[in-house]
């Protein structure tokens, strides 16, 4: 005989990514999602949430290369029709800023990552699923 479940209560698919591109945990908004650059803790240190089930793989480096990529691109072409440097010094200038841009939003990146994860259940982010294994 199958057991049936009663819906998960909704969480706020908003509130959840805005707290994620502020890497605090999604359940409290108060504790810190990572303990490391990008080492997503085990329970919220404020609430107690369990943040060890996602599954961010490797989501948060490709989103993260497609919006650098949508913004210094535009913004090197503009400079290379307006001004015309040197090619030694685009790259003097654009790989920096490139590495600087991505190692700042990866950790955003995958906050919202994880958060969104969380506000829609997925992975072991369901109460449910957990209740199955035990």
């Amino acid at each position: 005989m199958a057991v049936e479940y009663a819906p998960n209560p909704p969480r706020d698919l908003m509130q959840s990514l805005t707290r994620g591109l502020r890497r605090r945990c999604p359940n409290c908004g108060v504790g810190s999602l990572f303990n490391k650059y990008l080492k997503v803790t085990h329970t919220c240190s404020h609430c107690g949430e369990e943040l060890h089930h996602h599954r961010a793989d490797d989501a948060p480096p490709y989103f993260t290369i497609l919006i650098n990529g949508h913004i210094i691109v535009p913004i090197v072409l503009a400079i290379e029709l307006a001004y015309q440097p040197a090619y030694w010094l685009q790259a003097v200038v654009w790989l920096p800023v490139t590495v600087a841009t991505t190692i700042a939003a990866l950790p955003v990146v995958k906050g919202a990552l994880v958060n969104y994860q969380w506000a829609l259940y997925m992975h072991g982010f369901d109460p449910r699923d957990r209740d199955k294994a035990h």
